[in-house]
């Protein structure tokens, strides 16, 4: 497996780990519909959430937050409502993001709640 991908299931175990901590239930990781994908589905009450993970290994390539891009977003919005639809859910919903940094001396989690509004 190349390097980049072991590092991106690295960082979304680090998260469901992080969520689970915080009191979020997981309900989904790595949900497809078509070519869309949600890295995790999580809830905390009557709130689901869908989350994109980004993690970068050094800063000097910027904020791994910054590199979701407008497409990424269609596709995350579009996997959010084909689950929507899926499971007949029509209660409140939020987009999130989390980054993380793998430094050399530390790992740093940053949760951006709202992300996408």
């Amino acid at each position: 497996m190349a390097k980049h991908l072991k590092q991106g299931q690295q960082a979304e175990s680090l998260v469901a780990q992080y969520l689970t901590n915080m009191g979020y239930q997981i309900l989904e990781k790595n949900y497809r519909s078509g070519r869309a994908e949600v890295d995790i589905i999580g809830q905390i009450g009557a709130l689901i959430i869908f989350i994109e993970v980004k993690s970068l290994q050094k800063a000097f390539y910027g904020n791994p937050e910054d590199r979701i891009g407008e497409h990424k977003k269609h596709m995350l919005f579009q996997a959010a409502n084909d689950y929507q639809m899926d499971k007949n859910w029509h209660k409140e919903i939020r987009f999130d993001a989390i980054s993380v940094n793998f430094y050399p001396q530390a790992i740093k989690i940053e949760h951006f709640e709202d992300a996408f509004s």
